[in-house]
């Protein structure tokens, strides 16, 4: 079939397939923690997804006739890397248009996510079958080179158009793609946790808020310790003006009342040298903080004036301004001064609620 003038060449468009899921994936994760500053995160995520789309079609305008002609196991991964690609382009465009989810409880950016996670592993099963690296002759024609550039600028061209529109229809998303739901109505916003999170009502009785690890002295304080100075606790209460941006695709804006985590630190004599503060959830989902940013952030008790409620956090939750939601720790029972970081908070989000307890966001 002959290639129509603008088409790199076949094996210059597999390559390109592979390189744009590549980098879309590493976009999407990256997406997970973007701060403000990291808006370019959501444009080059936003520009490779509408690229990729293009070159499955390159792709699959050159197989069609195989897929036409014969249902082979190559061919059906083929159809269904092609359906999954589109299918998230789909659902991400759609959401930043203002569209609903089919899908009761869950937004088209969470469903965005989902397939896309699936286009990578159907991805390499297809490579593994037909891939073959360009040769270097191939990729360094200036032909090729034009061609390739041309698909980035098309890309560009259609992501900022999209957001154009999406401004126009949505004018209260944020960078992340986020949508206005909620603000200054208490505990009125969006009740959401991540993966598998949801644990039984806190008994406020039986709770305590422990600050340990590299400190002086350890404190445990009551629920009335932590709301009342003169009931024990280390000091007094709080305001903070903060937005919270889930990562299912909404964001609320509030003002917090809780205790400053930099005074909590203070009275219990935290180590000036600790880098690290990490914020343990009574699931035992956790989240840390370079310590300069969590000795600024809040342990929040309030909302608008309103006592947080079970699902927003009861008895208080951590409010950390410019991190995304799921890094806010929910009904947060430890605070922990450390000298190192911790990765496997990573693995400590994903599993935390499927033990029957349930942690954040």
């Amino acid at each position: 079939m002959r290639r129509l003038p603008f088409e790199p060449s076949p094996r210059v468009v597999d390559a390109g397939i592979l390189v744009s899921v590549l980098v879309a994936g590493a976009t999407g994760l990256l997406s997970l923690t973007a701060r403000p500053d990291d808006g370019w995160v959501f444009v080059v995520h936003g520009v490779i997804g509408l690229t990729l789309v293009v070159l499955l079609g390159f792709k699959l305008r050159r197989v069609w006739r195989r897929v036409a002609g014969s249902w082979t196991r190559t061919v059906a991964v083929s159809v269904l890397l092609t359906v999954l690609a589109v299918a998230a382009l789909v659902t991400g465009v759609a959401w930043t248009l203002g569209a609903e989810s089919p899908v009761s409880g869950v937004t088209l950016l969470v469903l965005h996510g989902y397939l896309g996670a699936l286009v990578l592993p159907v991805l390499l099963i297809h490579l593994a079958a037909r891939f073959r690296l360009p040769d270097r002759e191939t990729v360094t024609e200036r032909r090729q080179a034009l061609r390739v550039g041309g698909l980035l600028v098309g890309g560009a061209a259609a992501w900022r158009l999209k957001q154009s529109v999406a401004g126009d229809l949505v004018p209260s998303r944020r960078f992340t793609g986020s949508r206005e739901e909620g603000s200054d109505g208490g505990n009125a916003f969006p009740v959401t946790s991540w993966v598998a999170d949801d644990p039984e009502p806190v008994d406020a009785a039986a709770w305590s808020l422990d600050v340990r690890g590299a400190v002086a002295e350890e404190l445990s304080l009551s629920e009335a310790a932590l709301l009342a100075p003169d009931a024990g606790g280390p000091t007094a209460t709080d305001d903070e003006r903060a937005l919270l941006d889930c990562t299912s695709g909404w964001y609320s804006e509030h003002d917090w009342r809780g205790v400053r985590v930099g005074d909590l630190l203070d009275a219990a004599g935290a180590d000036p040298d600790a880098g690290y503060v990490r914020f343990r959830s009574v699931t035992g989902y956790r989240w840390s903080l370079p310590t300069s940013e969590a000795r600024d952030a809040l342990l929040a008790t309030h909302v608008d004036g309103e006592r947080l409620s079970h699902g927003h956090g009861f008895p208080c939750r951590l409010v950390a301004p410019g991190r995304r939601g799921f890094q806010w720790v929910k009904w947060v029972q430890a605070v922990e001064v450390r000298h190192d970081p911790d990765p496997a908070q990573w693995v400590a989000t994903l599993v935390s609620g499927f033990d029957g307890d349930g942690g954040g966001s």
